[in-house]
């Protein structure tokens, strides 16, 4: 009996440690609750005031200028290009010769029309003299009625021949002078585009005139839907590589009808030659159909989801800021962002930073722009 109870009491004695250990485990256990993680900070950002401003409702296009007072030289008649007067790049005055064509032909058929109407001409002279002598002889009585009558009669038709002799001469003349091609107005020439004994018809191009006045017209092609509104009048703004406003113009005709292959409209304006432009050059076209005020936001600040636009505006939460994602109606885009037809009010303030890491609810802390900088005085 002794040995046994000696034996039995260290296992007596593990079993209490071990149920002490569990114990102290399971009041541990009850005891502890996991813990939430902690709120993210707020995050800084940029916001925008909405406020009411000036807005335009535009497009941009490519368009193409044309010198009003240039314009292509051909010739009237047809032949073989005797002698070519200018060279390209060559300023002319208005009346100078261009190119001449071999006339020899129509000089002489000039030459042949001159000798007929010098015939016409004593022709004439014996009609007269006839008719003279025939009114003398019927005064005596000597010649009849019937005979003054054909020769005043023989006086008309030599009239009549004499006529009709120069204005075949003067026909020749015009003739022989279409064979001198002449600048119609003061200017430049172009690219002379015939050589020495090339033949050429009346449809043959053979050099532009560049005016020096009339300044060049812009022509642009805006889709039919956007010009329905647009009238004469219009601001056209021209543009430069880095989308400055170069110049701006007013449209002085909107063209009544749609071109029936490209469906689109042409708009003309009135472009000044001092900006270092050239005829026939391509420039981008920036079109004003509608000048208003209304509400816009940048663009930047816009986020899309299912066909929508929404923005983050900035809302005071149990005294703290907040954002709060705000379904809102857009119009056109305009160089300051989108119009705002609807969502917003005026003094509403949005983020225009970091928009795609924040949240509906998300606080925030609007970040003070930097002032800006001062130059130091230069000392004497």
């Amino acid at each position: 009996m002794r040995s046994l109870i000696v034996t039995a009491a260290p296992h007596r004695r593990g079993l209490a440690v071990v149920a002490g250990l569990v114990l102290a485990a399971a009041c541990q256990g009850k005891g502890a609750s996991p813990g939430k993680p902690p709120p993210p900070p707020p995050r800084e950002i940029e916001v925008h005031a909405v406020a009411p401003g000036e807005a335009r409702v535009t497009g941009e296009y490519l368009g193409s200028l044309l010198s009003r007072a240039s314009l292509t030289v051909l010739p009237q008649v047809a032949g073989y290009v005797r002698k070519i007067h200018v060279k390209p790049g060559q300023p002319v005055v208005a009346g100078a010769p261009i190119v001449e064509v071999d006339a020899r032909e129509e000089s002489a058929a000039l030459v042949s029309a001159s000798a007929q109407a010098e015939s016409a001409k004593a022709a004439l002279a014996l009609a007269e003299q006839s008719r003279a002598r025939v009114e003398a002889l019927h005064r005596e009585g000597l010649a009849t009625a019937q005979e003054l009558d054909q020769r005043r009669a023989d006086v008309a038709a030599a009239q009549a021949a004499v006529r009709a002799a120069g204005a075949q001469v003067s026909q020749r003349q015009v003739a022989v002078g279409n064979f001198v091609v002449r600048a119609a107005v003061p200017g430049v020439v172009g690219d002379v585009q015939v050589r020495l004994g090339d033949y050429v018809t009346a449809t043959t191009r053979l050099t532009t005139i560049a005016g020096e006045r009339g300044g060049l017209e812009l022509t642009v092609g805006v889709p039919a839907v956007r010009a329905r509104g647009l009238a004469p009048g219009a601001p056209v703004e021209l543009l430069g590589e880095d989308g400055a406003v170069l110049l701006t113009s007013q449209a002085f005709f909107v063209a009544p009808e749609a071109d029936v292959r490209t469906q689109l409209v042409a708009v003309k304006a009135m472009v000044t030659q001092d900006i270092g432009l050239r005829p026939s050059e391509l420039v981008r076209v920036r079109v004003v159909y509608s000048v208003g005020t209304a509400l816009q936001v940048p663009a930047l600040a816009v986020v899309r989801q299912s066909g929508q636009a929404f923005v983050f505006v900035v809302v005071e939460r149990e005294g703290k800021l907040a954002v709060e994602r705000r379904l809102v109606q857009l119009g056109a885009l305009g160089p300051r962002g989108y119009i705002v037809t609807s969502g917003l009010a005026a003094g509403d303030r949005i983020a225009v930073s970091s928009i795609q890491m924040l949240r509906d609810g998300a606080p925030i802390i609007v970040k003070v722009p930097a002032p800006a900088p001062t130059k130091a005085a230069k000392g004497p």
